[in-house]
Order: structure tokens, then sequence, then C-alpha cells
């Protein structure tokens, strides 16, 4: 960290940042009507992105008019309320039913997740229902009891609810509706499928199973059995899953990685119908159909193998491919497309440019209401200066984002243990507790650098804590968080239009922007003082003691403070898969399910860092874009997981 510093003495001036020097003596009312007019183009642009992007994947998730969509709530036996997405071809009707599929997401995710299969099987001529389950989404809160009583009577945590739902429908042919999950999406589909194996009519006649296990023993006697009857099955195996596929031997311990499981004799057993393994010699291979008869009817057993990590199967041609052909050989497809021919990847394409639209429409209209008479007392100028030419400022800047990295790095680690054992029972959501107190912990830890650096380093220098928007005193804080209010607000009023016209979100694998129920403002709120901590003292440091240009230009600094924001996270990410692809297993005191989390992070942290920035550019005042991105980041985060009641 260093002086307090503006733009580079030698910059022009970009529409982000003028550019001022110390001895600029232009007006001041031409630059600041030309940018009014630029931020007011950004401003539109960014409607202009959401409005397409809505459009677009409206436009692929319908099949360009010939599917219609259809957003679903209803209470089921279990007496909860379930949400989902119905997606019913024009092709299904009363006269000619159409085979039924269920997809479900797995933990801490939501229905929208399974937009490649929800769009590739329902263009084939499926009628297809993707589910919240039970504590995700738009559903209802997961009762504590149903975890406790291991999902018995849960309505296979809201799958088998939805399983008897289509069955009513007058365009679907119930003698064929498949389930698929991935993750805690399959243990729902096993969870199913016990369920229909006691119902006096059965009514799942095919199930797919995607990076998790199936059950290839008797929950009775514990030896190897099918379990699934008559029903075809298959199991899409992730060769690097963070979690499953696994053998162990008696004591638990295990004896062969995830990449070894088609050899297994859990893999071997499922393969031949439940059979023990010491019974048969043949070896069945991966991505190969095995039928055999079961009380009179033909099934078949089938396991596709991938090079994919656990979360990736949801994001990939391959696994939608093989979803597709998986359910075409178990009833057929009423529209044949062949499998390689995709157009998901378009859908996610027009999301993306909502991620994009969401991200300037922040910073455009913040900057647009500081224009405005009410705010307008929040727009400073920021304090000049040049980059750090000496070796005590270089140290400090250099210095302090290593260090901070560095505690990053190790605190993500350190406090995943203390989170779960003190989370208290008011906060319902254990994944954002545990990345807000790692958020608090390392927005302290930033606070404290600053500190250090200001009172060892930039005082002397000529540092000035409200010059530089430190202190700008509690009327213009309280301000800035009326601002941001506005700001995230209207933001998400933009998500809110395009779900209610267009039933779409913004996102792009696991970063994920999308409409929840209104009880989520209220899980935000009580998360969010986390996430302050940190996104405050993130806001300034990187820009009320990093103001200044390196090589001349403002993007670079820009770039190097978003990496540096995100270079943690990145470390951790790389040396976990490098470890895990090398060795088959993951690092001893890494949990997966902790360096999965870790994609969406680095992203957010170095966006942030960005429109942090971009918006300090304009204003001079730290506050402002440290409540937004707060805010935004307790909203995403709590819409986008599992909560418990």
């Amino acid at each position: 960290m260093t002086d307090d510093m503006t733009g580079d003495p030698g910059d022009s001036g970009t529409p982000d940042d003028p550019g001022h020097t110390a001895t600029d003596s232009a007006p001041a009312e031409k630059p600041v009507k030309e940018k009014k007019t630029t931020n007011r183009f950004w401003l539109v642009m960014s409607l202009v992105l959401v409005l397409i992007s809505g459009m677009g994947a409206s436009y692929i998730q319908t099949g360009g008019g010939s599917i219609e969509v259809t957003d679903m709530r209803w209470e089921t036996a279990t007496g909860l309320q379930m949400s989902a997405l119905l997606f019913k071809p024009d092709s299904a009707t009363a006269e000619e039913p159409a085979p039924a599929i269920v997809v479900s997401h797995g933990w801490y995710n939501n229905r929208e997740m399974q937009d490649l299969n929800f769009i590739e099987l329902s263009r084939r001529g499926y009628v297809v229902v993707s589910i919240d389950m039970y504590g995700h989404g738009n559903s209802d809160y997961l009762p504590q009891a149903l975890i406790a009583a291991g999902g018995t009577g849960s309505g296979g945590i809201g799958m088998y609810d939805a399983v008897k739902l289509v069955a009513d429908l007058p365009y679907v042919d119930a003698s064929q509706i498949g389930v698929s999950g991935h993750s805690n999406g399959a243990l729902a589909a096993n969870l199913s499928i016990f369920e229909d194996s006691t119902a006096e009519t059965p009514l799942i006649a095919a199930a797919l199973l995607v990076s998790n296990d199936a059950v290839y023993r008797s929950p009775a006697t514990g030896e190897y059995a099918n379990i699934y009857g008559d029903r075809d099955i298959g199991i899409l195996h992730t060769r690097y899953d963070e979690f499953f596929f696994k053998s162990r031997d008696a004591e638990g311990n295990v004896l062969t990685p995830p990449r070894d499981y088609i050899g297994t004799p859990n893999a071997q057993s499922f393969l031949h119908f439940g059979a023990d393994p010491s019974t048969f010699d043949d070896l069945r291979d991966a991505d190969t159909v095995y039928t055999q008869d079961v009380d009179g009817t033909e099934a078949f057993r089938i396991i596709y193998s991938l090079n994919r990590i656990h979360p990736w199967s949801h994001f990939s041609s391959l696994a939608s491919a093989d979803q597709v052909d998986f359910f075409e050989e178990a009833f057929g497809a009423p529209n044949p497309i062949d499998s390689s021919t995709q157009v998901w990847q378009i859908r996610n394409l027009f999301t993306i440019l909502g991620l994009i639209g969401f991200a300037i429409f922040l910073v455009a209209f913040a900057r647009a209401l500081v224009g405005t008479r009410f705010f307008a007392s929040l727009r400073g100028r920021p304090a000049l200066g040049a980059a750090p030419s000496d070796g005590a400022g270089k140290a400090w800047f250099w210095g302090g984002l290593g260090l901070l990295a560095i505690v990053s790095g190790v605190t993500y680690i350190w406090l995943y243990d203390i989170a779960n054992d003190t989370r208290p029972d008011w906060l319902p959501q254990s994944p954002p507790y545990y990345i807000g107190l790692w958020a608090a912990v390392n927005g302290i830890a930033a606070l404290i650098v600053v500190a250090l650096a200001y009172n060892l380093y930039g005082k002397k220098q000529g540092q000035d804590l409200r010059t530089n928007g430190v202190l700008p005193g509690w009327k213009s804080v309280g301000k800035s968080a009326l601002l941001a209010g506005v700001v995230v607000v209207a933001a998400f009023g933009l998500v809110f239009f395009v779900d209610y016209v267009f039933k779409t979100d913004f996102r792009v694998w696991v970063v994920t922007i999308k409409a929840f129920t209104m009880d989520k403002i209220w899980l935000a709120l009580k998360y969010l003082p986390l996430f302050l901590m940190y996104f405050v003292a993130n806001s300034i440091a990187l820009n009320s003691f990093n103001r200044f240009t390196i090589a001349g230009k403002e993007w670079v600094n820009t770039a190097i403070l978003a990496l540096a924001n995100s270079l943690a996270p990145i470390v951790l990410v790389i040396a976990q898969y490098w470890h895990f692809f090398s060795t088959g297993y993951l690092i001893d005191w890494f949990p997966g399910i902790t360096s999965i989390w870790l994609f969406p992070i680095i992203v957010y942290l170095a966006v942030a860092a960005v429109i942090s920035r971009k918006i300090y550019n304009y204003t001079g005042n730290p506050y402002i874009a440290g409540f937004i991105n707060a805010a935004v980041i307790a909203m995403i985060s709590v819409s986008n997981t599992l909560t418990m009641s």
C-alpha cells in the first residue's frame, strides 16, 4: 500500500479516469459533460445487454417457440411447497403423450443449473421438469428432521413429489417416466426409487445418476443386490470426482481413487445387475450397454465415464450427450436429434451477456445517481499522485498485496472447521456463513495492513484520510449506503424482469445471479455484516491507498488489483487440482467442497475489484462500491445454496 494517488501525469484520460494531473488547469465543465454522456451510453448498453440476454436465452430454451416453459409452484403431499420449471414440447399432447424426465441439481444449487439437460431433452420431444430440491431455490426450506432420517418420507427431497405430479399430466406417457440428478440430485433419484418401489403402481422406469454412486448393496442385508429391479439405470462416472466413486475396505479406508472406479467390485456388480463380484469372471467396460431379463422385463445398465471433475458434469457437452443417449436408449426420442448436436451453449452465451450487463449496470447506475442533486455531495475528486518510485513505497504496495494474498489462502483453509463448529442456528445456511466469516477476517486483515501503511509510510508522504475518501463523515457514509441500496435494488429488478418475462437468469457454470423468494432478502441481511467487513475494507485498500497508474495505464493497475483480490483462490485451485490429477486424490487438508466453492469466488472477487475501481475513479468515494459489492455478493450467496429450517 502506498501514497494516496490518482491518474498518472502522462495519462490523457479515459471515460473511467480523466487522468487529471497536478498541473491540470482545464475547465471542469467539459470533462464532466463528456463523462456524463459516456456514462449514459454505458447505462443504456447495460440495459440492452440484459434485454438481449433474456430474449436470446428464452429463444433457445423454448426451441424458437415450440416448447412452452412454465414456472410451477405447488404444495406436495410432503406438506412443503415445491418449485420447478416445466418444459412442454408442442408435440406432447393428450393424443400423443410423450415420455417425461424429472431432472435435479445437486446440493447448494438450483433448478436453472440443469439448463443443458432441460434444453437438450425437451427439444428432442421429452416433457422435462427441472426441480428446486427442498431447501434450494424457490422451494420450501429443508427440515432438519428429513436429513436426520436419511431422507425417508421426504418425497425424494422433492424429486419423487415431482414424479407423482408429472404422472398425472395428460400429455405424459406415465409408463415412460425417468429421473436424473447431479450429485445429491442423484441421491434424490435413489431416494425416489426407494419410495417408488413401495408404491402400488411404480412410476419410475429409468434413472441416470450423474456424478454420484449407485446403491450397490441391499440396505437390509449389506450384500450385493439389484435394488433397481427392472428399471433401466445408468451412471455418469466423473473420473476426477471430489466426493464419490472411491472403493473402500471394511474399515472405510480408501482403496482406489475415483479414476479407477470401473474396475472396482461396486462398478462391476452394478454392470452385472447386482451380482456378487465373486460369482462372475468377466470384466465389463464403460460406455457399453448391458441388458438382462429381470422378472420378465429386459432392462439395461451402463456406466458412462468422463474425464471431468464433479461440478463440470453439469457444464459439459459430453455429459449432455450421454444424458441424451441414455434416455433415447430407455424410451426412444419423440424428436430424434444426434446427441452431439447441442444448443445449450448458445443459451449460456446469452446468459453471460446478462452477467456482463448486470455488472455494467452497477457501475453506470451508481455514477448516474451521483449526478443527481440529492447524491451530488458524494462526488469528490480522487486525490492526486504518481506511481510509487522509492523502495519503501514499492515495498508497501507489493508487500501489502502479497501479505494479504497469503492471509487469504491460509484463513480459507483454517476457517472451514471453525465455521462448521460456530455457525449459530439463526443462520440457516452453512456456505454463506463460512465464506462470510472468511471475508470478515480478511477485511480486518486489510484494515490492519492499510493502517500500518498509513502510519509508517503514507502520513510522512502527506497522505490525507479525508482527501482520499477514508474519512468522509458519517452523513456521507450513510448517504453512500442509501445510494448503494438503490443501485442493488434496481440491479436485481433487472434479474426479476428477465425471470418474469423470459423465465431465464444470468449465469455461466457456477457463477449465477437469479431471482429469489422474498425470504432470501431477510437471510441476506443476516449475513450482510460479514460481507460488509470485507468489501468496504477491500474498496478502501484498493482505492484510497492505491491511487496511481502502473506503466502509465490505469487499466494495468486495475488488472493487478483484480488479480491480487483473487490470487489466493487461484493458487489454491491450481494446487488442489494439480495434486488431484497427478495422484488421483485430493490434498488431505483441503476438502473437495471448499475447492469447488472457489470457482465462483475467483470471478466475484476479480469483478468486485473492477467495479470498486470504476466507481471510485468517478466519485473519490470508496464506500459506495464497498456497500454495493457486499450487498450483491450476500444476495447471490443466500439465493444459490441450501437452506435448512
